[in-house]
């Protein structure tokens, strides 16, 4: 692949010692120990297999904000300690995720909302601001809803390139050619190429460096969408050749171990320039009085106001330090054994159907892996799979419609649906979607030992568990257990909880 880094952080000593560092903190999660009861009135350890949607919590990065939290005040003050304190370590945690991106002093990093769904959103408005002239935006089938709908909002016209076939005949990356083709067809009014580093639904990687040299040569620009990826795989905005420079990066803190911390955009700082903020209130402005306000300069502080999550802005830049110094190679390389190791048992299953290759060596793919099993529908499968196994996946669409559509038979070439799908109400037996395992530093081949087992089991066995199943009557394609209950606030309960300790600390 051609995720090339070039990383400031500097590898905590030889590949075999940050090995053993990450052999060290695969348990340091919190929610592996956590313990259901299941449905055959067995008490379980949960395996935590839905690391695409979020990532577990790690204790480390926690530690280290609980520290600093001794210190806590606001920011955009140097009188006092505190603020002083807090000030220097907000501004650290920027020059981290520079650094984790392998950043120079063109770009700037500025924390956004909770995900990658506000960082492209905004990024969507300034760059339709920067450039009015291009109002062209090419993205691909194979999106995020987040990496699409808001250039559906803010761009004048929005063009879908379609998916490579890899030699297994399976869903691959963009297809390049097309690409170029796309690309010269819009040239003269061409904003931004926006794509997906990983697909969150085959994991596969798209090469994102080649991209921004073709949206380059064009005049336009190349917006990553780094949510799956940025925990997964080496990333850098800067490559060896500069006319493969990422302009804009994002990233989701809820996918990088750090739940809780916002979103983050890496740009090209020339990119605000000339532009009001998205946003204005305070910590953005020199001058305001009755009549008129300025606005700083500075970036990124021009970009993010009011007061910020501090708390989690700390523990997403203390999980990037922790991560940079074990070595993105390392976590890849890691990945990279677990994953083919499940996508071998996987494909071994009768009936089982992947999408996207099962072979690494011909379709580069993060550890996200999304399949089928012949004849029983996917909301079935995911619950059996928690209520029996203490195995929690993901099913439906994943916020990725049109590609899951297409990968069903459901959609075109073009990603377009049948009218059907927009005004029928679908039998959950019925409804599209596929099952999703994906992986995260936690997890290892005994989690997959047990998902590949209950998964054989399910397949050879499904008319045991079918009579205990019933849809879900709200159109999800989801099902529900006839006898089995699970509820919520017997596992965790606030009021339950502060109750607790009120009556704890009685005098």
């Amino acid at each position: 692949m051609d995720l090339l880094h070039a990383p400031r952080l500097q590898p905590f000593g030889p590949r075999s010692q940050r090995e053993a560092l990450l052999e060290r903190l695969r348990p340091e999660f919190y929610g592996l120990d956590t313990e259901y009861e299941l449905a055959d009135g067995r008490r379980a350890r949960r395996i935590y297999l839905d690391s695409a949607a979020s990532n577990l919590r790690l204790k480390v990065a926690d530690a280290i904000v609980h520290r600093a939290l001794a210190h806590y005040a606001n920011t955009h003050s140097q009188l006092h300690f505190g603020a002083r304190i807090m000030t220097a370590l907000y501004h650290q945690a920027h020059r981290i995720v520079l650094d984790f991106v392998g950043a120079d002093d063109a770009y700037t990093a500025v924390f956004h909302g909770n995900g990658v769904t506000g960082c492209i959103n905004r990024m969507a408005r300034v760059l339709a601001h920067k450039r009015p002239e291009r109002d062209v935006v090419i993205t691909t089938l194979m999106e995020h809803h987040a990496n699409d709908l808001p250039h559906r909002k803010h761009a004048g016209k929005v063009v879908h390139v379609p998916l490579e076939h890899d030699p297994d005949g399976e869903a691959g990356r963009v297809d390049l050619e097309a690409l170029a083709e796309a690309i010269e067809a819009h040239a003269d009014r061409l904003n931004y190429v926006a794509i997906t580093c990983a697909s969150n639904v085959t994991g596969i990687i798209n090469p994102v460096h080649e991209i921004a040299r073709m949206a380059h040569a064009a005049g336009a620009l190349v917006l990553v969408d780094a949510a799956q990826s940025a925990a997964h795989l080496p990333l850098s905005v800067v490559a060896e050749d500069p006319a493969e420079n990422l302009d804009v990066l994002v990233m989701s803190g809820h996918k990088i171990y750090a739940p809780g911390s916002p979103g983050v955009i890496v740009a090209r700082k020339d990119l605000f320039l000339g532009l009001e903020p998205e946003e204005i209130g305070g910590g953005v402005v020199t001058f305001v009085d009755a009549r008129r306000y300025t606005i700083t300069d500075r970036l990124p502080d021009r970009e993010e106001t009011g007061t910020p999550n501090i708390p989690g802005a700390l523990a997403l830049a203390a999980t990037l330090y922790l991560m940079g110094r074990i070595g993105m190679d390392v976590i890849e390389a890691d990945e990279r054994q677990l994953t083919q190791y499940a996508l071998d048992r996987f494909e071994a299953i009768p009936g089982l159907h992947l999408y996207g290759s099962h072979r690494l060596e011909v379709a580069d793919r993060i550890g996200v892996i999304t399949f089928n099993i012949e004849g029983l529908p996917h909301g079935f499968v995911t619950a059996v799979l928690n209520d029996y196994f203490g195995i929690a996946v993901r099913n439906e669409c994943f916020c990725a419609q049109p590609f899951v559509r297409q990968l069903l038979g459901i959609a075109d070439e073009h990603g377009v649906a049948p009218d059907a799908c927009m005004t029928r109400v679908h039998d959950a037996t019925e409804k599209p979607g596929m099952v999703r395992v994906s992986f995260g530093l936690y997890n290892t081949r005994a989690d997959v030992d047990a998902a590949a087992e209950a998964l054989r089991h399910i397949a050879g066995h499904a008319e045991d568990y079918a009579p205990h199943y019933v849809p879900v009557p709200d159109g999800s394609g989801d099902f529900r257990h006839v006898s089995f209950r699970f509820r919520p606030h017997d596992a965790f309960d606030l009021e339950r909880e502060v109750d607790a300790w009120l009556r704890d600390n009685l005098v």
